[in-house]
Formats: structure tokens, sequence, C-alpha cells
């Protein structure tokens, strides 16, 4: 009973944080699952069968709250679950350890360009004329190999690569990648369920996440919804760049201090960033409440 709650815990938080970011939910529970004993192919299966439910819950949530573009669902996500089943069926064979590295600086790099992006400049005034489905097939190809092979990955490459076009709302994008993350939950499965037929699975395990992170799906499609487009951008960027920045010293197996220096480098420049965008958006909230005062007084008198 105790690991179910824990694992609950860590599904909920997991899904928390992926429901509002579009990212990390694979990241989270997967490390959860590595630091409980699990194989890295057993703890990537264990969270793709969670997900299948979560991504429901979610998926629904977002479409609640219409944060779902179903052109962007389909163009990604069928490529994506033809790349999370053979991603699942080579991690069930092979380790993927050493693509890691290579993988986290192309996505620090996106990640800071989000980051960056969303914090100087007003995505009030972009034209969102949406993505071309030659970007979407290829990256839903791509970024569901890597959530397979890597027990995450599904957020992380999607998510930064349509935020960092600007054409698409990041609400919108979160929402429809969430949702079209139930095909790649359920192709994944399926690899891994034919290639590890002699495995046990922990349905404890599966069913501590999968419950966390339904009770977890609407408060985070909610928060989407509200939070205003640039301080999600600012956040997903952080988020993407302390993660992968993680990676990339974990690699490096850079000496103490090292690690807690760039670490705390980076959260202190997150820090700052969302503290910018906020007081923008306060001080642009505050220039439309008097623009539209003015405008009422003619009217009034």
């Amino acid at each position: 009973m105790q690991a179910f709650l824990i694992f609950a815990i860590g599904g909920f938080i997991a899904q928390l944080v992926d429901g509002s970011l579009g990212m990390a939910y694979g990241v989270t529970s997967t490390t959860i699952l590595l630091t409980a004993g699990l194989t890295p192919a057993l703890a990537s299966a264990s969270v793709h069968l969670a997900e299948i439910g979560t991504s429901v819950a979610s998926g629904i949530s977002h479409w609640k709250f219409g944060n779902v573009d179903w052109k962007i669902v389909g163009l990604l996500g069928v490529p994506g679950g033809i790349g999370a089943f053979l991603g699942a069926t080579a991690l069930s064979n092979v380790s993927t350890e050493a693509a890691e590295p290579w993988m986290a600086t192309i996505l620090l790099a996106l990640g800071l360009y989000v980051l960056l992006r969303f914090a100087v400049r007003p995505l009030q005034r972009r034209k969102l004329t949406g993505v071309s489905p030659k970007l979407l097939a290829p990256l839903g190809l791509v970024a569901g190999f890597m959530d397979a092979t890597g027990g995450g990955g599904w957020g992380p490459v999607s998510t930064p690569t349509l935020l960092s076009t600007g054409k698409v709302e990041p609400r919108k994008v979160i929402g429809s990648v969430d949702t079209s993350e139930f095909i790649i939950a359920v192709a994944a499965s399926l690899g891994f369920l034919t290639s590890l037929a002699d495995a046990r699975l922990s349905w404890v395990t599966v069913g501590g996440l999968l419950l966390g992170g339904v009770l977890a799906a609407p408060l985070a499609a909610y928060l989407v919804r509200i939070v205003p487009m640039r301080l999600i951008g600012v956040g997903a960027g952080g988020m993407i760049v302390l993660t992968n920045t993680r990676v990339l010293v974990k690699a490096l197996d850079l000496p103490a201090p090292a690690p807690a220096l760039v670490y705390g480098a980076i959260v202190l420049a997150w820090i700052a960033l969302l503290t910018y965008t906020v007081r923008v958006i306060v001080g642009e909230r505050r220039e439309l409440d008097n623009l539209e005062e003015e405008a009422a007084e003619p009217a009034a008198s």
C-alpha cells in the first residue's frame, strides 16, 4: 500500500507538470521507477501503460477547455505511434544511453530559444498561422522513438519544437501534444508487451502512476487555460533548459561543486525571467484597463 501511494503521488506531480507545460510526465515517472530499482525497459513499459489512462484524462480535460487542435493531434500522433512502437522494440533489446547527450544538446538549444523568445517578445502580435505537416510528421516520428527508448521524450521533443515556431498558441501546443500522447502510449505499450512477454510488470506500479495522473489531469488543463501565454512559454523553456542541462552535466561527470553552481545559475536566471515576464504581463493589463476606461468615458458623457 505504501508503494502504491508513493507511485500515485509521483504520478500526480508528473501529470501536473506535464499537463500544464506539455512535458515531463515520462521523465519524472521514469526517474522514480528507476530509483525504485526497475530496469529501463520495465520502467518505460510501466510508464507508457499508465499513460494510456492519463493521456485520455488529460486529453478530455484539454478538449473541454478548448486547448486541442485536432489537426496537430492526427498529423503528429500517427507518425509518433510508429516511432514509439519501433523505439519500444529497440529498447527491449539494446540500450540507447549513448544518444542522450546529443539529444539533450538539441533540446537545450530549443529550450533557450523558447525561454528567451517568450520572455522578450509579445506573442499577441504574432500571426498564428498553424504548423506545416512537413514538420509535424517527422517530428512525431522522432519524438515517439525517443519517448519509448528514453522512458520520456514525447513532450520534451514535441512541445519546444512547436513552441519555437510561434505559429500556434502555447495552450493549444500543450493540449494537442498531451492529447496525441494517447496514440504514443498505446503504440509503445504494444511494443513493450510484445518484446517483454516474459517480463513481470507490476500492476501496483502502473496503477499508482495511473491514479495520480488521472486526478491531476483536470487541474493541469485548467491551469494551462488561465495562465497567460507568455508565462507558459517561459515556464516551459526554463523546464526544458534545466532538465537537459542535468543530462549533460551527468554525461560530462563534472566534479563538485560545479553541478550545483550550474543548476543554481540556471534557476536564478529562470526566476529573473519569470519575474520580468510577470511584470510585463501586469503592465500590459494595466495599460489595457486604462485604454478601456478612456474609451468608456466619452460614451458615458
